[in-house]
C-alpha cells in the first residue's frame, strides 16, 4: 500500500502564491510517475500537471507559466509551486501516484484565491 498526504493549501489573494507538497510513503520501491488533479464540487477532476521519473513534466494549458511541478527523490516528495494565482484555480487539490498496478490517491488540500 502506499499512502499520500498533501499539505500546503490555504486563502490566499489574487497574484499570490502557494507551495503544496504530496509525501508519498508505504511500499515505495522505486520512482514512480507522480502528478496532481484539481476538482471543485460536483466537477470532473481535471489534470494540472505530471512528472515523470525522470523528472519529465507535463501540464495542462491553463496553468502553463504559472504552476511548476517538481520532485524529491530522496524524501518521495512531489511539490507544486504556484504564482499567479486566479481565483479560477480555487479548488482541493489531489496528488496521485502510479505505479504499474494502480494509481494512488491523496485526500487533497484546499485552494483558495480570493481577495
Amino acid at each position: 500500500q502506499v499512502q499520500l498526504v498533501e499539505s500546503g493549501g490555504g486563502l490566499v489573494q489574487p497574484g499570490g502564491s502557494l507551495r503544496l507538497s504530496c509525501t508519498a510513503s508505504g511500499s515505495i520501491y522505486n520512482l514512480y510517475p507522480m502528478g496532481w488533479y484539481r476538482q471543485a464540487p460536483g466537477q470532473r477532476r481535471e489534470m494540472v500537471a505530471h512528472i515523470g521519473t525522470d523528472s519529465s513534466t507535463y501540464y495542462t494549458d491553463s496553468v502553463k507559466g504559472r504552476l511548476t511541478i517538481s520532485r524529491d527523490n530522496t524524501k518521495n516528495i512531489v511539490y507544486l509551486q504556484m504564482n499567479s494565482l486566479k481565483p479560477e484555480d480555487s479548488d482541493v487539490y489531489l496528488c496521485y501516484l502510479d505505479t504499474p498496478r494502480e494509481r494512488y490517491w491523496g485526500q487533497g488540500t484546499q485552494v483558495i484565491v480570493s481577495s
